[in-house]
Parts: C-alpha cells; structure tokens; sequence
C-alpha cells in the first residue's frame, strides 16, 4: 500500500493527518473521517492510491469550467470516500463507499491514466466525482504524468484542505472548481459535518495563484437558496477573488438523505443569478435547468454573447485572442 503525505507520528503509537482541517488522529488500524486513510503499525496509508471507480471522457464545461479552453474534453476519474459527509450528495454511492467495498478495483499507474486520456483523444484529466483532496497523492503523481505528456489537470473538490497541503496539491492543477456549499457556518456543520473557514480560505488562497478557479453553489430549496445568503456570498467572492470569477448556480435534485426535498425551481436559479449579477459579479451561470441566456458568456465590457452553450455543448465561440471582438475587452479566463 503507498504511504501517505501529510501527516506526523503522535504520542500512543497514533498518527496525525494534516492533509485537511479535520486533523484526524489515528490509533493503529484506526480510517480517518473520508475512510482511504489508515493507520497501519503507526504509518498513514493512502488507501485509494491507484484505484479508479470508473472513467468517462468528458467535456470540460461539464466539470463546470467555462472559462477554460471551452470545447476541450477531460479524462475524469475518482475514487471513494470523502472528508465531507453532504446529506445531498449525488455522488453518494462514491463518497459513503469504504474501500473494502471495492477490493476488485484494478491498481493502475500515473501512465496508466494518462495513456487511457490521450487514447480517448483528451486535452487532460480530471480529478472529481468524489472530492480528490482525499486521495491528493494519487492526484498529483497523474498530474504530474499528465503535464509530462502535455495534457492540463483539473481539480473538482470541494475545498476543503489544510494550508500545507493546498500548497503542495494545486501548483500540480492548471484549473479547480470549487464546490462553495453555502455561505453559512451553520449549513456546513449541519448538513455537510464541516466548517465554511476553511472553504474560504482556500478560495483567497486560490485567487492568488496561477490556477484558473470557478465556483459552483448548489441552492437547496429552503436552506442556502435564500436571496439574502447569495448576496453575500456573491459579494464575498468579488472582494477576495475579483468581479471576473465564475459563479456556477445549480439546481439541487433529491439524492441521498434529501429525497424529501424538492427539486429547485428554475425561478429560484433565475433570481440568484440576477442578485448574484446586481452584486458585481460580471459572469454567472445556471445548471442543471434550461437556461440559454444563463448559459451564455457576455463580454464583461460591451455585453456582447461571446461563447453560446447549449447544456454542456458549445454553439458559438467568438473570441479574438482571448478577447471581445467587438470592443477588445480581453475575457477573463484560460483561452
């Protein structure tokens, strides 16, 4: 099994795990909150290091990433386990999962990865469906083999990681999206069994590096869709991260332990796009409903559409070198 990163001995034969803020401290035998990492005989192991629950060649609009070499595709992948425990998770099936539940999981090398991406025709790999910060050093060796090759990496986590440890995982990424669950401490200790801190301090943190960053911000009909709470959390975002960060507004449908909520009504998405916009933020977008005009990229200086999108398929690109050919504002963005 591969040792893993981030981590000290503690006293009592324990280990301590500092790659994110839970700071599990492990008896021997003992998993860790996301279930993939272990003490054995006083060493952390990674146990999802070389597995892969499945891969699928992807937009890269899916992730969502708009503003990242739109119209190329991704090899994504993930593991199991997760250092969140969201009552809504789509991915539950993934994110609940123990590692013993997959013992016939073929082992697979960085090469591996990268070889199945270049075959499917790939411009890079994704790391996503579970929250990748958990299996970090299995990200960044494929990551590193991925930029060997030419390829771009894509981290899709939910932000939640320790200081030390963003600063080792993302100058491995070329772009993340940041899965912001909502912009109150109480909704993250409630229904996700964490805290909002960290996810905000690896957001600033992120804006001041090289790593193309979007946010998405999943409304729930009744707990984060509040108008009030995407003000806010639209205003938080263009003071520490700048008017040009894109805000992806998704609908929530009932999963996991959410069944009985209801699915979010295109009107709500529509409206916190609209305060999301009055807020200062130049480009939000809608998801999981039927929106061209949401789906569409806007010259933050004219206003004129630049990049159409219908779902994840590109209808339209009109850029001159990164910028508007109308009025030569430059698209914020990696083009």
């Amino acid at each position: 099994m591969q040792e893993a990163r981030f981590w000290e001995t503690a006293p009592n034969g324990r280990v301590l795990c500092t790659l994110c803020p839970r700071q599990c401290r492990l008896s021997d035998g003992q998993a860790g909150f996301c279930a993939v990492r272990v003490n054995r005989g006083g060493r952390l192991l990674a146990l999802a290091h070389g597995t892969s629950t499945g891969f699928a060649a992807d937009p890269v609009e899916k992730k969502p990433l708009y503003h990242f070499h739109p119209g190329s595709r991704v090899l994504s992948f993930g593991t199991v386990g997760c250092n969140l425990a969201c009552r809504f998770c789509q991915n539950w099936h993934l994110s609940t999962a123990a590692p013993a539940l997959g013992p016939g999981l073929p082992l697979l090398c960085a090469e591996e990865v990268v070889g199945l991406a270049v075959e499917a025709g790939c411009d890079g790999v994704a790391f996503t469906y579970n929250d990748p910060v958990i299996w970090a050093e299995w990200a960044i060796d494929v990551a590193r083999e991925a930029h060997r090759r030419g390829l771009r990496t894509v981290f899709v986590t939910a932000g939640y990681v320790s200081e030390r440890a963003r600063e080792e995982i993302f100058p491995h990424m070329d772009a993340a999206n940041i899965d912001l669950k909502s912009f109150s401490d109480g909704f993250y200790r409630k229904v996700s069994r964490g805290r909002l801190a960290p996810v905000l301090d690896t957001l600033r943190w992120l804006s001041g590096t090289s790593v193309w960053t979007e946010v998405t911000n999943l409304l729930i009909p009744g707990l984060n869709d509040g108008p009030e709470e995407t003000r806010a959390l639209a205003g938080w975002l263009g003071e520490h991260m700048g008017p040009d960060v894109p805000l992806h507004l998704s609908a929530f449908h009932p999963a996991h332990d959410m069944l009985d909520v209801p699915a979010t009504p295109a009107a709500t998405l529509l409206r916190a796009r609209a305060v999301a916009r009055e807020a200062g933020l130049r480009h939000v977008y809608t998801g999981n409903i039927r929106d061209s005009d949401g789906q569409t990229t806007r010259c933050g200086g004219c206003g004129a559409p630049l990049i159409e999108r219908a779902s994840f398929d590109l209808r339209a690109v009109r850029l001159r070198s990164g910028a508007c050919p109308g009025c030569g504002t430059p698209l914020a963005g990696r083009f």
